[in-house]
């Protein structure tokens, strides 16, 4: 079969484009950009359906990683691909934080949980980090109106994994306005309030325990309200890092009952926090970003 597609980058694009490769009825792209949020060169995985390729409008969802993940992760992993190109959907899949690189250097901690690889997709307020780590404005205003001017994208819903889970929920009900779903898969729903959290936000903001609330997925929904008319969250039960308390899944299911907001809370018999679990469910993360898509 012929295809014909006429996308291409504007004639002053920000963008590099780093490889393209042919899978199920679209393409996987990788683009790399110098960003002014972060002040360092920052890469992006996207895949694009033929609808798009052909210029029509599709919707598109912001896949956020997990702690050590980078764009390539969920795009070699999760197999999303086949179902993003049923239905006709954009997924993007960005860095989780900056990172050296040639003539960029970057903060970084021996700790996995803390530094590159590890920015919670929040802006830091405390040196050295905050030159460089500012993930929220880079999601939400420099990348948003990037993909949004770059690709013909109809709309945009938000999940994650993870840490990522954290930054889909916080991110999605921080700026409801720029996102019409949102969904998470294993997620750091109390992030102000577990190991991993306390640690990287003492990095992050300092002793102020009132901007590690502001940077709390449970606690913003709670303070917010309603914003969804429902929101999808899976967690695998056999999780050993529920089990630890790292995730703290019951608090966001209190913090969204307290707000009134309609939440679809899976567990998954039997699955842990790795990608095969990703895999078993991703497909209904998409089919629910789709759902809203079509009501926006």
């Amino acid at each position: 079969m012929n295809h014909s597609y006429n996308h291409s980058l504007s004639a002053n694009s920000p963008l590099t484009k780093k490889s393209v490769n042919r899978c199920f009825d679209g393409e996987q792209h990788y683009y790399s950009h110098q960003s002014t949020s972060t002040k360092t060169p920052m890469t992006f995985s996207i895949y694009l359906p033929d609808e798009a390729l052909a210029g029509r409008l599709c919707p598109a969802i912001l896949y956020l990683s997990g702690l050590t993940c980078n764009a390539d992760n969920v795009t070699h992993k999760a197999h999303f691909q086949q179902k993003c190109s049923e239905l006709g959907m954009i997924l993007i899949a960005p860095d989780t934080s900056p990172r050296s690189s040639e003539g960029h250097d970057v903060p970084n901690d021996e700790r996995y949980f803390v530094g590159q690889g590890a920015s919670y997709y929040i802006d830091a307020t405390q040196a050295p980090w905050v030159d460089n780590f500012n993930m929220q404005s880079y999601i939400v205003d420099e990348l948003y109106d990037l993909l949004r001017s770059e690709f013909p994208i109809h709309s945009i819903g938000i999940t994650g994994h993870s840490m990522g889970g954290h930054g889909a929920l916080l991110l999605g009900f921080k700026f409801p306005s720029k996102f019409v779903s949102v969904s998470a898969l294993s997620p750091v729903c109390a992030a102000s309030e577990s190991a991993w959290g306390e640690a990287a936000y003492t990095e992050y903001f300092g002793k102020d325990e009132s901007l590690w609330s502001q940077a709390d997925a449970s606690k913003t929904i709670e303070k917010v309200g309603q914003q969804y008319s429902s929101i999808l969250v899976d967690q695998g039960a056999a999780d050993n890092f529920l089990a630890e308390g790292q995730l703290q899944t019951s608090k966001l299911q209190q913090a969204c009952e307290k707000a009134k907001q309609p939440l679809t809370l899976r567990y998954q018999a039997g699955h842990d926090h790795s990608y095969y679990f990703i895999q078993s469910v991703i497909n209904d993360h998409i089919e629910h970003h789709w759902r809203m898509a079509q009501l926006s």
